[in-house]
């Protein structure tokens, strides 16, 4: 009996050792104890290497942009390095804080930006979603015109050219938002960026009466194919903007 004993705590003190040495490494458990797959990262959110000789374009911008990244690139591909933000870029508030971080200290010779759809979201007091007929926006008209100014003010000091994307549609039932929000948003953008002599790539007015066949139903958000299309205009304006290839 005393036999078997020492053989199992040889055993054992044999294999916790293994197990400690993968934890310390961060080894993280795997998948299939959690009961789901691990989260993929969204490919249009990481960084690409630059090929030489090419301007340097970067995008600001929400899920939207995120959505147009990857096609934008690829129309783009051997006339320019299409860089983005490695976020969603959130509501003007999140600009302010964190547009430092996303200009770094690069040069760029194009940026392509838009704030608006995270502005005029629907949050309770403590910052929470909720639906349209609760709560109120996340950032108020004034403010957002007020934020929006001083993010102009740091992105023209890149010596870049500029291009404000004007905020999507936002058609009826969309969770969390008002149609025609937007609209008067855009309107104040608009203002402010002719103003700052900002050039402007009006993409509500060129998604508006492509809704139904490029946009999702009671969504803001686009099919695949919608994020495609938005990508043709996107590259469109940005391809006519870049300085020769150095």
């Amino acid at each position: 009996m005393t036999t078997v004993r020492r053989v199992v705590v040889l055993i054992v003190c044999c294999l916790v050792p293994a197990d400690l040495t993968a934890v310390a490494a961060g080894d993280a458990a795997p998948a299939v104890a959690a009961g789901r797959p691990a989260k993929q990262p969204d490919p249009a959110l990481s960084a690409i290497e630059d090929v030489p000789g090419f301007p340097r374009v970067l995008l600001i911008g929400d899920s939207i942009s995120i959505g147009y990244t990857i096609p934008t690139r690829k129309l783009l591909q051997g006339k320019a390095n299409v860089h983005r933000i490695p976020v969603n870029g959130g509501p003007t508030t999140r600009g302010l804080e964190q547009v430092e971080s996303w200009i770094g200290t690069s040069t760029w010779d194009v940026i392509h930006f838009n704030f608006g759809l995270h502005d005029i979201k629907h949050v309770d007091d403590a910052g929470a979603s909720v639906g349209s007929e609760v709560g109120h926006r996340q950032v108020e008209l004034d403010a957002y015109r007020d934020n929006l100014r001083a993010i102009v003010k740091r992105l023209q000091r890149t010596g870049a050219r500029l291009i404000w994307c004007t905020t999507t549609p936002v058609p009826e039932g969309a969770k969390g938002r008002v149609p025609g929000d937007e609209v008067a948003y855009n309107a104040a953008a608009v203002a402010l960026m002719k103003e700052e002599g900002v050039e402007i790539n009006d993409l509500h007015a060129f998604a508006a009466p492509r809704m139904a066949d490029i946009g999702k139903p009671a969504d803001v958000h686009y099919t695949p194919q919608g994020s495609q299309t938005l990508a043709g205009e996107v590259a469109r304006r940005i391809e006519a903007a870049l300085p020769q290839a150095r």
